[in-house]
């Protein structure tokens, strides 16, 4: 008989994640734990079957523009697959976007709300953008729109309605500035009833299909720079009347040819005399999609975990059923140090994203103190960086455990790497995040805050399974502390030249103080050392010299593979 290889299975994302089940434990009230348990049970089993045939169908589909109907008018539809539109739906029964904005679970919304997008998002085919993108336009025009449109508005983009749920995008980027938004050349003029109309080109636009889009734009006669913009609401209707616009005066010139997120419809547009609404008046647009970027930062820093996540657990899937030698991969000593290093990595980037789901929660529900909001501040740019790199790598080396079908369309593996490619990218670059570190450290006093914290995580964690670890993430913050106060004497251009290396560093002492909290947590309530094992094997890894891995190393990989990714 000839031999076929079987194809690994992916396992229930939810019973199958124990760290994602152990984080959740410690972090949530036993009473909030308890009424989202069972949606996240369902959610883990759908995300490993309906959901991914859904994912699978929209990667191989990807949206159509067709720019005139059959009788010559210009109409710009994007088409996109059938299964993109119940990807579409099943977020909005998740309620996604509703979770962070309803009462029910108050400063926990954004863990319970990164708890969910982590089983559906590696299985949405990244219908998440228009997740990140929705939750952010709510949360803009929360903070900053007049009562009517907030009210008319906010409602529908977080409804759990198919019927009425909206989706928004956001349209930033044109060709002369990219990540520079300050040269924004897309002009507003006053129609005189309230409403403007926008003229100019987006270069990159994501999520073209949705209701409604926040876009900047620079009113007639405004100062150049950053200092003369002013944030606009562009809905796929005129709010006056209910006219279509695209098609009219939102012209969409082609779409974009990717190298990943191919389901996700993006596009060139023109705004020809686009009707929009401005957002809180015609001023401080800069200040106000700051907003805006928090929470699409914090979304893409959920990406990136849960990509990472998903990919370590088909390469685990694989391994427990591809022979090499007449054994198992996962019972060859280095396939297991590989698995087991990206297992550490994937858990590293969960723990500090939810980091930062939890500061922001407490934020939005104005319960977090001076140095809560400090943190968040700093951190959020440093885990988006860190995370985003990460996810690259860690999907990289999924691939190449699967040997050559890593690289191949048809098992679905390459997908992985080319939509974490963006997660670096989008919403800032690994070099504008590491500036933006710099500003928040100079304007804010970020940093003794941020240390200040490693050393509270840090504070419980002294027991004698972590007491070398604990030693060498506070030596490490203690580096960082003293490599910043020589700042203040330093070229600006040296400072900045090292700010990359100082974000990744600052990224991954805060991650391992962060797993160090989470393994005494296990130990002290469970007896429980698997936490343990991956904080001490991350902060060896990133923290310390590399050295020739010891037998009880090689133990330990065994440990964290076997535990972390429980079979069924």
């Amino acid at each position: 008989m000839p031999f076929f290889q079987t194809a690994p299975v992916l396992p229930d994302t939810y019973r199958a994640d124990a760290p994602l089940r152990e984080h959740l434990e410690r972090l949530l009230p036993d009473e909030v734990l308890a009424a989202v348990s069972e949606t996240l049970a369902t959610l883990g089993a759908e995300a490993a079957g309906p959901l991914l045939e859904l994912a699978a169908a929209a990667e191989a589909a990807p949206p159509r523009l067709v720019a005139y109907d059959p009788w010559g008018r210009r109409v710009d539809a994007i088409e996109v697959s059938p299964a993109w539109t119940e990807l579409h739906a099943a977020q909005v029964r998740l309620g996604l976007c509703a979770v962070p904005y309803d009462d029910r679970f108050g400063e926990h919304a954004r863990v319970v709300q990164q708890a969910l997008c982590h089983l559906y998002g590696p299985s949405s085919a990244t219908y998440t953008c228009h997740v990140a993108m929705t939750d952010a336009a709510a949360r803009v025009l929360l903070d900053h729109a007049d009562a009517g449109l907030r009210d008319r508005v906010v409602a529908r983009l977080t409804s759990r309605d198919v019927a009425t749920a909206w989706t928004s995008g956001q349209w930033m980027t044109e060709r002369e500035g990219g990540s520079d938004v300050g040269r924004t050349a897309t002009v507003a003029r006053p129609t005189g009833d309230g409403t403007w109309t926008l003229h100019g080109t987006k270069w990159f636009t994501s999520a073209t299909t949705a209701d409604c889009a926040l876009a900047l734009a620079r009113p007639d006669g405004a100062a150049p720079g950053s200092r003369g913009l002013a944030l606009f609401l562009v809905e796929r209707r005129d709010p006056r009347d209910g006219r279509e616009q695209v098609g009219d005066t939102i012209r969409i010139n082609r779409l974009k040819d990717k190298l990943g997120t191919r389901s996700l419809p993006t596009a060139e547009l023109s705004l020809e005399g686009a009707v929009a609404t401005p957002v809180g008046g015609v001023d401080g647009g800069i200040r106000k999609i700051s907003g805006m970027l928090n929470v699409t930062r914090l979304h893409n820093s959920v990406a990136a975990a849960a990509g990472m996540r998903r990919a370590v657990e088909l390469a685990v899937a694989y391994a427990r059923v591809r022979e090499a030698s007449g054994r198992r991969l996962v019972d060859l000593p280095l396939h297991r140090e590989t698995l087991a290093a990206m297992t550490v990595d994937a858990e590293a980037a969960f723990a500090l994203t939810l980091r930062v789901a939890h500061l922001m929660g407490r934020v939005e529900r104005d319960v977090a103190t001076d140095d809560e909001r400090r943190v968040l501040r700093g951190l959020t740019p440093v885990a988006k960086l860190l995370t985003g790199k990460d996810a690259v790598a860690v999907c990289s080396e999924a691939l190449e455990a699967f040997g050559g079908a890593g690289y191949v369309e048809d098992t679905g593996l390459p997908a992985l790497l080319r939509n974490a490619q963006v997660l670096p990218i989008w919403e800032g670059t690994t070099n504008v995040l590491s500036l933006d570190l710099l500003r928040a450290a100079s304007r804010d006093a970020v940093l003794p805050a941020l240390f200040a914290d490693v050393g509270a995580r840090l504070a419980g964690a002294d027991v004698p399974a972590l007491a070398t670890t604990v030693r060498a993430v506070a030596a490490e913050c203690d580096a960082l502390a003293t490599a910043a106060a020589g700042w203040h004497g330093e070229d600006t251009d040296i400072v900045e030249a090292g700010m990359r290396g100082f974000a990744m560093r600052l990224g991954r002492t805060y991650a391992a103080a962060l797993l160090c909290e989470h393994a005494a947590y296990r130990l002290a309530k469970h007896d429980d050392d698997r936490a343990a094992a991956v904080a001490r094997r991350y902060a060896a890894r990133w923290l310390s010299a590399p050295a020739a891995p010891s037998r009880g190393d090689v133990a330990a990989s065994t440990r964290i593979v076997a535990a972390s990714h429980p079979a069924e």
